[in-house]
């Protein structure tokens, strides 16, 4: 067994330890049964991955991180997945274009909302401002996929930008999805708008006074202008 499998091993029954199993169960019914759970909560899981690593000589390195992330997110159990997203988060500014294809890996399997939108507003997000050359690519790419979860994440990608906000990018990601009857597109759409008013209230408005959006997006996207 080499470093990295000891990793997954002394990671698990680390967490196997703290187990709940009656507030497993309300985890995994939360996520509609598509998932089995050791039953930790947020911070406490954190907690426990902090103490791991740290008993373990700090964080891994960005290579094993990412290949940790993977091993991780090949457990059954959600926690494992949280951990191997935690592990990339603390190397995310040495993650560069290259790595895209390990979110999206990871956006595409195991794959629900609850990973997903961190991958997206976090991870992809992170990595396409450094390299703004690369937006349009990407998420050209994740629109023309027929992905739900990798057109989510077009459409998310740029949620915190605030004003440097590509409006163009974002458009082009609500047009070529705003008629999809897929709940979690409709929810993104207003989701990315109603955060874009923040910056841009009036650019909010007339967008979707004009555009045909489904009634969910346009509640969402106006939600706070009143």
């Amino acid at each position: 067994m080499n470093d990295l499998d000891l990793f997954v091993a002394d990671l698990r029954e680390m967490l196997t330890a703290e187990a709940d199993p009656e507030r497993a169960a309300g985890m995994r019914a939360y996520l509609r049964d598509r998932f089995v759970f050791f039953g930790i909560g947020t911070e406490p899981r954190r907690r426990l991955l902090r103490t791991f690593v740290a008993r373990r000589g700090g964080w891994p390195k960005v290579e094993q991180a990412k290949e940790l992330s993977r091993m991780l997110w090949s457990q059954p159990e959600r926690e494992m997945h949280y951990c191997g997203q935690e592990l990339l988060e603390k190397r995310l500014r040495l993650l560069g274009p290259g790595d895209l294809a390990l979110i999206e890996e990871l956006l595409t399997h195991q794959a629900w909302w609850d990973t997903v939108d961190v991958l997206a507003t976090k991870l992809a997000s992170d990595i396409l401002k450094r390299h703004r050359d690369q937006l349009v690519h990407a998420t050209t790419r994740w629109l023309d996929s027929g992905d739900l979860w990798l057109q989510r994440t077009a459409i998310l990608c740029q949620l915190k930008w605030k004003g440097e906000t590509d409006t163009a990018v974002l458009v082009t990601a609500i047009e070529r999805t705003r008629e999809s009857p897929e709940f979690f597109l409709r929810k993104a759409i207003g989701w990315a708008l109603r955060e874009y008013a923040r910056t841009d209230p009036d650019w909010v408005r007339d967008y979707v006074d004009r555009t045909a959006l489904s009634p969910l997006s346009r509640r969402e996207a106006l939600k706070h202008l009143g």
